[in-house]
């Protein structure tokens, strides 16, 4: 007997090919992951999620990986670089001016334990906050010696210290101004979120140069490891075309989940949460969920980018 709604050629040993079909396997085996303890890397991971185009979700990528991994037994701190403070608001860290900060690190009136607290959301989770001060600090910093490494001594310093950290994410603000290069020379791998919509590879040639001189000649073991596809639509053609170039031109540093556009993890925020909180049932925790997952189950560094999309 056939099944009411069913198209032929639907049923194939007892599975269906329809959209929601789809959707329920993919949520049966999210759920089947959600009580694994993942396994920690060799050594701390510290991972620059940095795209200089805004609005790419790369302080929402940042946050919910870190959450998403310190749900699954791996401690994890979030350094909140960017001036609007907008990865601290969605781990519910309050930070009005004169909170101790992560201005007060880069200027070296602190050191980067004195103004890490911890996340409510998961146990093993901390941040280190941003303050509005952060928007002078590229002037501010710029007289200082070694302006460009004041980050990479308070990281390493933090990570003598205590070396039971597993990941470490540095949110960048949308430019590839002092901040990020602070960014990139305390990293040692390169996250890259790109948007599945058009003009998604503009302006990343800069960005990969930026890399690419950062490597030359502050830091040589920076990679980039990681692309990450996010604000997908599978009801458009553009996203299949723009995620298959983004696969072309990065290859296997593509993580192979991507993160739908959802309504769910933009209003997250709002409620002082990330979408792994908010929502953990919605699309958009499930791909921060395996996208956190294969991250955690990569095991090495990946490759440098040796593609370039100039051009694109």
């Amino acid at each position: 007997m056939g099944v009411p709604g069913a198209r032929d050629g639907d049923a194939r040993d007892g599975t269906f090919d329809t959209p929601i079909a789809r959707e329920a396997l993919t949520a049966v085996q999210v759920r089947n992951i959600e009580n694994e303890h993942w396994p920690s890397p060799p050594t701390t991971r510290v991972l620059t999620v940095a795209n200089q185009k805004g609005g790419v979700g790369k302080t929402t990528t940042a946050v919910n990986l870190a959450v998403a991994l310190a749900m699954h037994g791996l401690r994890v701190l979030v350094i909140d670089l960017d001036p609007q403070a907008n990865a601290s608001t969605a781990l519910g860290i309050d930070h009005p001016v004169g909170t101790p900060s992560t201005y007060d690190v880069l200027l070296g009136e602190r050191d980067l334990g004195e103004v890490i607290v911890p996340v409510a959301a998961a146990r093993g989770l901390s941040c280190a906050p941003a303050t509005i001060d952060l928007a002078g600090a590229d002037l501010e910093l710029s007289s200082l010696s070694g302006r460009e490494r004041r980050l990479a001594g308070a990281v390493a310093a933090h990570l003598e210290r205590d070396p039971s950290l597993d990941y470490v994410f540095i949110d960048c603000p949308p430019s590839l101004g002092l901040l990020t290069l602070n960014a990139l020379v305390a990293a040692r791998e390169v996250l890259i979120p790109i948007q599945c919509e058009y003009y998604a590879l503009e302006g990343l040639a800069q960005l990969l140069g930026t890399v690419e001189m950062v490597r030359s000649y502050l830091n040589t073991a920076l990679v980039v490891s990681t692309v990450l596809l996010t604000m997908y639509d599978s009801r458009t053609r553009l996203a299949d075309q723009v995620a298959a170039e983004v696969r072309k031109h990065f290859g296997e540093l593509v993580v192979a989940s991507v993160i739908p556009r959802n309504v769910r993890v933009s209003e997250a925020p709002g409620y002082g949460q990330t979408v792994m909180t908010y929502d953990p049932g919605s699309r958009g925790a499930l791909g921060y969920l395996q996208a956190a997952r294969e991250l955690a189950q990569r095991g090495r560094i990946g490759a440098t980018v040796e593609q370039s999309v100039a051009g694109k």
